[in-house]
This record gives C-alpha cells, sequence and structure tokens, in this order.
C-alpha cells in the first residue's frame, strides 16, 4: 500500500455571509456587487429564471455569497518528489468536486435535482425499449424461419410505436442531459467568475506564483469540458450497467449451457454467452487501458499548449500598436511559430494515442457480432436454439459489450475531462490562496477600515510586501485632510506605484492599515487607462453604465480635456482602444474623472503621455472642476509640485523604501498632519542628543 498522500491543517473558521450591495458610484471598486465568504461548505448558490444564462450565486436570505476555499492539503513529506507529483493531481480532481458538487446542494440550482432524476428515468425507459426491441428481433425472426406471414405482420405494426418510442425517449434524453451540462456550466462559471473578480483578484494572480496561467482560457474551455464530460460520463455509465445487466440475463436465459467435448470426456460450461461477453469485454478494456495509459499527460499538455497559443495571439492584437511600431513582426511570428509548433507536436502525441485506441475499439466492434453467432452456431445447428434466439443472442451479445465497452469508446474523452478539471481546480486553488490571505492567513494582509477624526485618507503603520513577504516600502504613518493635493515622489523602483496601489486596495501583501474617510468615494488612475469595446460614450462612461450621463454632460467632458474633437463620435462603436494615442487615452481618463466626481482620486503617473503643455491643462481642469477632491499622485516631473499642497519623498532603503522627506508646498497654519514614520523617529533621536 502508498504512502498517505497528503495531511491537512485547518484552515480557520470562515466567517458568515456579508451583506453586500450594488451602489451607483463613481469609484472602480463600486463597479460590481462584491461576494463574500460564507459558512456553508456548498457554494450557496440560488437559480434564477432571468434573461442571463448565468445562475447568481446568493445566499437564502439573497445576499451574494462565494464558497469558502478548502482546508489547506500539504504533501507529506515523506512522499517521493514523483509520488507528490501524482498526490498533487489526485487532490486537483477533488478539489474540482469540492467546489462543483455544490450545484446539486441545498443551496445549488433548484432544477439540479429534477433534470438529474429526469435524466436518470429517462435511461431507464431507454433500456426498457431496448429490451422491448430485443424481443421484437426473437419474435420477428422466428416467424420469419416459420414463414408465418400473420405474424410477420402483426410484429412489424408493433415495431413503428417501439421505433417511435425509442426516438423519442432518445431526444426526450439529450434535452435533459445538455439541460444539465448548461446550467451546471452557468452555476460553476458564475461562481469561479465570482471569486476571480472578488477584491482584485484576477489582478492578484499576476503577482504570484502558482499554477493558474491564461485562466480566460480555463474559464471558458477547461470548465466547459469539466462540465460537460461527467454528465456524459454519468449518463453513459448508468445506461451502460442497466444495458448490461438487463442483457446479461437475458444471454444467461437464451444460451443456456454449452456441453463440448474434449478428450473423449465432456465438459458443461454454464451461461457460457455471459462468461464469453465478459473475457471478450476484459480483453478489449484491458488492451485499451494499456495502450492509452498516457492519455492524461497528453491531453493536459494539449490544452496548455492551445491555451499559450491563444496567449500570444491575444498579445499580439492587444499591443498590435506598439509591435508595428518597432517592426517586431519578424519577432513575433518567431514567437508564434514556436509556440504553435509546440501545439502541433502535442496533437501529433494525441494523435498517435488516438490511433492505437482506434486500433482496439475498431477492431472490437468488427468482431463482437461475429462472435456470438459463431458461440451459438452448434446449438442451432443442432436444433436446440431457433434462429429467432440466435439473432436475439446475437443482438444481446452485442449490447452487452458495447456496455462493457463503454470505457473503450469514452476512454479518450475521460482522459481530457481529467486534464481540464485538473487545469479549472489549479485556478481555484491559486484563489483559495488569495482569499485565505483576505483571511490574514501566511503573509500579513493591509487591513482597510475607517479614519477617524476629520482625515480623509490615513496610512496608519503601513508596509507593503510582495506576496513572499519581501519588503517594498517600510512602515508609515500618513493622515491626509479633505481637499488636500499629495504629490509622492522617488527613484524609480522605491515602491511608489506598489504604494498608490496599496491605497487604492490593489495591492494586498503587507501590514498596518489603509483608512477611508467613512461613505467617501474613491477613483483611481492608472498610466495606461483602460478603453472598453464598445461607443466612445462606454469608454469615456466607464467604470459607471453608458446612460448614466447625457450625451451632452460627455460632450461637455470631452470638451473639457481637450477632446472636442471626439464629441460628433461619441455613439459611435470603434475599437477606440487601438485609434486612440496614448495621450488621448489619457485625456479621455480625466473626462471621465469629471463625470464620476469622486471624493478621493488616486492618480498613478496619470499625465506621463502628455506633453508639459497638456498636463498643465489637465492639472488646471482637474482643480477647478474638482476643487474638493483630495488627490494623491504619483509622478516625476517637477511641473506637478505646482498642483500639489504637500509633497513626501520615497527612498530605497535596505528593508524597503522609506519615507524621507515631507515638505509643505503651500505654507499652512497648524500642526502637521503627513507625518513619516523615519522622520519622527529621527527627530526624536535628535532631541535626545
Amino acid at each position: 500500500m502508498g504512502k498517505v498522500a497528503t495531511k491537512s491543517r485547518s484552515a480557520g473558521k470562515r466567517s458568515s455571509a456579508k451583506k453586500s450591495s450594488r451602489k451607483k458610484s463613481s469609484s472602480a471598486e463600486d463597479a460590481e456587487a462584491k461576494p463574500t465568504a460564507s459558512d456553508a461548505k456548498d457554494p450557496a448558490v440560488e437559480a434564477t429564471d432571468d434573461k442571463s444564462e448565468l445562475v447568481d450565486v446568493t445566499a437564502e436570505n439573497g445576499d451574494h455569497v462565494e464558497p469558502p476555499p478548502p482546508e489547506i492539503l500539504e504533501p507529506d513529506p515523506e512522499l517521493s518528489p514523483e509520488e507528490a507529483e501524482q498526490a498533487r493531481k489526485e487532490y486537483l480532481l477533488t478539489r474540482f468536486w469540492i467546489s462543483a458538487r455544490g450545484y446539486w446542494g441545498k443551496s445549488g440550482d433548484r432544477l439540479a435535482w429534477l433534470f438529474t432524476v429526469g435524466l436518470l428515468l429517462l435511461i431507464v425507459g431507454n433500456v426498457a425499449v431496448q429490451y422491448g426491441i430485443n424481443v421484437w428481433n426473437r419474435a420477428i425472426f422466428d416467424a420469419i424461419e416459420k414463414r408465418d406471414s400473420a405474424v410477420v405482420y402483426h410484429l412489424t405494426a408493433i415495431f413503428f410505436p417501439l421505433a417511435i418510442g425509442s426516438v423519442l425517449l432518445g431526444v426526450a434524453q439529450v434535452f435533459a442531459r445538455m439541460g444539465i451540462q448548461r446550467r451546471w456550466r452557468a452555476w460553476l462559471t458564475n461562481a469561479v467568475v465570482s471569486r476571480w473578480l472578488t477584491n482584485g483578484r484576477y489582478y492578484q494572480l499576476n503577482l504570484v506564483d502558482g499554477d493558474h496561467k491564461n485562466p480566460e482560457y480555463r474559464i471558458a474551455e477547461d470548465l466547459r469540458i469539466a462540465t460537460d464530460s461527467p454528465v456524459d460520463f454519468v449518463a453513459g455509465v448508468t445506461s451502460a450497467l442497466l444495458s448490461a445487466i438487463t442483457f446479461i440475463i437475458v444471454l444467461w436465459t437464451i444460451g443456456g449451457a454449452l456441453t463440448v467435448t474434449l478428450g473423449g470426456s465432456s465438459v458443461t460450461i454454464p451461461g457460457f454467452l455471459v462468461i464469453a461477453a465478459v473475457i471478450y469485454a476484459a480483453i478489449a478494456s484491458g488492451s485499451i487501458m494499456a495502450i492509452g495509459r498516457s492519455f492524461v499527460q497528453i491531453s493536459e499538455d494539449k490544452n496548455q499548449a492551445e491555451a499559450e497559443l491563444r496567449y500570444t495571439l491575444t498579445r499580439v492584437r492587444e499591443n498590435g500598436e506598439s509591435i508595428a511600431l518597432l517592426g517586431g513582426e519578424a519577432e513575433e511570428r518567431e514567437g508564434i511559430d514556436r509556440t504553435f509548433s509546440n501545439v502541433l507536436r502535442q496533437w501529433a502525441r494525441l494523435a498517435g494515442q488516438h490511433m492505437r485506441t482506434t486500433l482496439v475499439s475498431q477492431g472490437s466492434n468488427l468482431i463482437a457480432p461475429v462472435v456470438p453467432l459463431l458461440l451459438c452456431a452448434p446449438k442451432f445447428l443442432d436444433g436446440s436454439m431457433s434462429l429467432g434466439q440466435v439473432m436475439q443472442a446475437a443482438s444481446a451479445f452485442t449490447i452487452v459489450q458495447n456496455a462493457f465497452g463503454w470505457l473503450v469508446d469514452n476512454y479518450p474523452r475521460l482522459a481530457d475531462w481529467n486534464a481540464c478539471a485538473r487545469r479549472i481546480a489549479s485556478l481555484m486553488m491559486s484563489l483559495d490562496g488569495l482569499e485565505r490571505a483576505e483571511d490574514g492567513d501566511g503573509f500579513g494582509r493591509i487591513k482597510r477600515g475607517e479614519t477617524e477624526g476629520e482625515a480623509m485618507l490615513s496610512l496608519n503603520d503601513l508596509s507593503v510586501t510582495l506576496d513572499d513577504g519581501t519588503a517594498v516600502v517600510g512602515e508609515t504613518e500618513v493622515a491626509i485632510a479633505p481637499g488636500e493635493r499629495l504629490l509622492v515622489a522617488g527613484e524609480s523602483g522605491t515602491g511608489k506605484s506598489t504604494l498608490v496601489r496599496a491605497i487604492a486596495g490593489l495591492w494586498p501583501w503587507g501590514g498596518g492599515s489603509v483608512s477611508l474617510h467613512a461613505d467617501r468615494r474613491l477613483f483611481m488612475l492608472p498610466q495606461k487607462p483602460y478603453v472598453p469595446s464598445g461607443t466612445l460614450r462606454r469608454a469615456v462612461a466607464y467604470p459607471g453604465a453608458a446612460d448614466d450621463w447625457s450625451v451632452e454632460e460627455i460632450g461637455e467632458a470631452l470638451q473639457k480635456v481637450g477632446l472636442e474633437h471626439l464629441k460628433e463620435k461619441i455613439e459611435e462603436e470603434a475599437p477606440w482602444d487601438q485609434t486612440l494615442s496614448g495621450g488621448e487615452k489619457q485625456r479621455l481618463a480625466f473626462a471621465r474623472l469629471l463625470l464620476h466626481n469622486p471624493d478621493i482620486v488616486v492618480l498613478d503617473e496619470a499625465t506621463s503621455a502628455l506633453d508639459e503643455k497638456s498636463q498643465d491643462r489637465m492639472m488646471q481642469t482637474v482643480t477647478k472642476e474638482l476643487p474638493r477632491a483630495t488627490i494623491v499622485s504619483v509622478g516625476h516631473r517637477a511641473e506637478l509640485e505646482a498642483f500639489h499642497s504637500r509633497k513626501i519623498v520615497l527612498e530605497r532603503r535596505k528593508g524597503g523604501a522609506k519615507l524621507v522627506s515631507d515638505i509643505d508646498l503651500i505654507p499652512r497654519k497648524g500642526k502637521r498632519r503627513l507625518l513619516g514614520r523615519f522622520l519622527r523617529q529621527r527627530r526624536t533621536s535628535a532631541k535626545a542628543a
């Protein structure tokens, strides 16, 4: 016996479902309702029959929730690397079912069991009709042997209702089977996408190690196969099992015992047709298992190669302008050819597996109908079996063989499902890790709360680290008053953008807390603004809805930021992400800012693509249009100081960047409210000396 593959440690109790609401907000963080963790073991999902195929993930009280991650499983240290890898693969399948089985849970899709029970009843009905046709075969051939025309005509009339019933049951079975597949895929896709989009995890996956490459392909393709195939397998196995039991009884009843003479002595073999069917199926299935033992790994490699090719092509499309300007077509072609060659290589390996399995399955299908005829021939020739019994036995033998050989025909699909389920489970495990980090497991997590007093934004003992604990920004304390305009400066690589992402809630790792004033909305402008597909109106309104503002309001915002030449194209659909220049995209982002009118604005190199004159105009516009907004900016240009009231400077130090300078760009009365821990400690030491 092998060693225990894994051992578990408690992941801690999960908090109960928290209420979440969707508010019409100008904050990027309010653009979607965020589900929270739940105590339920299964994902709490309530199916809804609305216009969307997605099944909404809700708790019984209507709150959006997501399933908690399972316990953390660690490999047994006594396992060899090969055994540990095998244990990991086995756990991936377990992890997939931990989430997937919730579809049939008490909080799952309310039609799940109706479709499932209906499918099972239809399978039973189909096997019953199949048995009726088998009995009909015996009767019709007996009538033909006896040349009894009346019975032949009577049986002909009976055949049509049987055929119609078989067809109708088959159609209904397809409806039920594909209904389960469609609704299960919708339910699980919504659950995974909800977790993926929550708390910026789709962004954080790019910052952590793990087997979660190409999550979009895993969600779109691997998850489809992972939910389609199990339904086909269960339906196929159930049908095969019922057919095997039913027609083994038929074979035993019709074939009886076979007596053969060997060396002058007689040997009686009871149920010889059943024994022959079992032996034949064992040989065929054993052969396919031996030949296709590498199917799972090859299918997994093929899927990964396909995902990498799609990712490479997507990158070329998304960065087409830069590639074209640099003349990088030859280099990109080399990368595409290299990736595509790997795809062809994996497909060649897969084709070899298919050829070998087809050799066995095709040969088995050709020989199977002949075997029962040869076995029944002696009994037919000596008159102990009628022609109808021979044909019924041949039909039953073929059905039993097909039932036993179900694995032979479906092993490639089983291998493909295995690979896809592991890939989607790997993504789930990466999301599990991020969710545990949110609950405080592992490395430190930056907390978020509400400020006390008049401060609009405060950083309380804040430190920012990588996901492995490496320090980026050291402990810092900052308090920013309402209406202040703070400039964060420093050399490249000092962690300015990382600090800004921590303030915006996108960077989770570190210590201390970031506190915002209650009921205040934060809006962030990154260096590379996101321009969604669709109309220009949608691009300017994002992340709000396109119809949240009138065409006139959007046109006015475009004019204020110097994009008046686009006012006539507000309702025009175009690839704006490709047609707008870098500077125009940043201007569009400022127009978006003016429309949303937030309380706190975070600018991360938001004017880097603009010339100095345009930068001045943008900052003047923001100052004029949003006079009460609190602004936190990251920038290198000295000209930005004219539009800020205060400036802090980060300097790279051992153990993370430190706050080394705090300057009032606009003199003011009162105690300074922006304090760096490093400065405070230095002043205290100086006084003591």
